[in-house]
């Protein structure tokens, strides 16, 4: 069975320099235990370094992308190698002007498929490897290009000042959301611009909603009722670096217990399809489907599902995330696999990777 979105999308980029997605609301919802095998679409390695913070037994990552698996492997190495502060210099997360140093001391720890790779981007290791995807680029272009026509930076740090949720509103209503503010969402998050500046046209084959409008929709909420000033997803994509808060696997609370559980980190490239195929049944206690769903069919969708509950042990949880295509339980799985919808509702509401739709956590009976 081959994968759908393999003939259609390009692999050979990095697509994804960081993982767009919460990992605090992940491993809420796929509570983890220290027996577990988890499963985790690797992108560029963040999640699943997190899943090995609750120390299971075992965390499988796969990602079709050769790219993607090259920064796993480079991350993989920095968390064995550098200290704490000198891996947030790597990422980009603090600023650093000795990233090609700290990526020599990684590179002995590397495949020579890896370093043949970053050999070649030594210009992304000067910037952070953490901003070297094309959808971190296209970030930048927002930041150096966009912004400034929409808002100036002493407003852009207005935006971030501490406030109360009813005091981020007055300020989105009266000072940010402006004319030129909807107008470049329109423009510049619109399913063409996304799908040739950020991702990749193919990833939208399904997608019937109006792009911009969800997004926009998800910004403002992200905006007031969260808060900015602990979204390390706003602050990253505002200013190119984590300003007051960092995602889960770059907390120092979380380095040791990440770095003394890399040896039961694997990593593979291989479609989900492959390596399901390939599993025993009731094998695999947890799933980190990332938003894969979205590139596929509905009905390719439901053929993984089944393939999914064929490996998976009884009690496994799955979570994904919908970003603008539907995807959860088809109602002819209602007796083999149960939506926790309220859990997943209220981690919804808590998903500081705010472009999401809807967030998805079921549970294999």
């Amino acid at each position: 069975m081959t994968s759908e979105i393999a003939s259609r999308a390009e692999f050979s980029i990095i697509r994804y320099a960081q993982c767009w997605e919460d990992a605090d609301v992940l491993l809420q919802a796929l509570n983890i235990q220290p027996a577990h095998t988890c499963f985790a679409i690797a992108s560029a390695g963040d999640n699943a370094l997190s899943m090995l913070s609750r120390g299971p037994e075992r965390v499988i990552a796969i990602d079709l992308s050769p790219a993607q698996l090259a920064c796993v492997e480079l991350r993989v190495a920095a968390y064995r190698e550098l200290e704490y502060d000198e891996l947030l210099r790597l990422i980009g997360s603090r600023p650093g002007t000795d990233r090609a140093a700290l990526y020599k001391r990684c590179r002995g720890l590397l495949s020579a498929t890896a370093r043949r790779f970053w050999d070649r981007r030594s210009r992304e290791i000067e910037r952070g490897i953490g901003s070297a995807g094309k959808f971190e680029n296209y970030f930048r272009l927002f930041r150096r290009w966009v912004l400034p026509l929409v808002h100036n930076g002493q407003r852009v740090h207005r935006l971030f000042e501490p406030r109360s949720q009813s005091d981020r509103e007055v300020f989105y209503e009266n000072v940010w959301n402006n004319r030129r503010w909807r107008w470049m969402f329109k423009t510049f998050f619109s399913r063409f611009v996304l799908g040739r500046v950020a991702r990749d046209p193919s990833f939208f084959a399904y997608v019937e909603a109006d792009v911009s409008v969800r997004i926009l929709a998800r910004a403002r909420y992200a905006l007031t009722r969260l808060d900015p000033t602990e979204n390390p997803y706003l602050q990253w994509i505002f200013f190119g670096t984590h300003k007051s808060s960092l995602p889960h696997a770059l907390r120092h609370e979380n380095f040791e217990a990440i770095r003394a559980n890399l040896d039961r980190l694997q990593w593979r490239q291989q479609s989900i399809e492959d390596f399901l195929r390939s599993q025993d049944a009731s094998s695999i206690d947890s799933f980190n489907l990332s938003d894969i769903f979205e590139y596929m069919s509905a009905d390719n969708y439901r053929r993984v599902l089944d393939m999914i509950l064929t490996v998976a042990t009884r009690g496994a949880r799955l979570a994904y995330w919908n970003m603008l295509v539907p995807r959860a339980r088809p109602h002819d799985l209602s007796e083999r696999l149960e939506p926790l919808s309220s859990l997943a509702n209220e981690l919804h509401h808590r998903d500081k990777a705010f472009f999401y739709s809807a967030f998805v956590v079921e549970e294999v009976m």
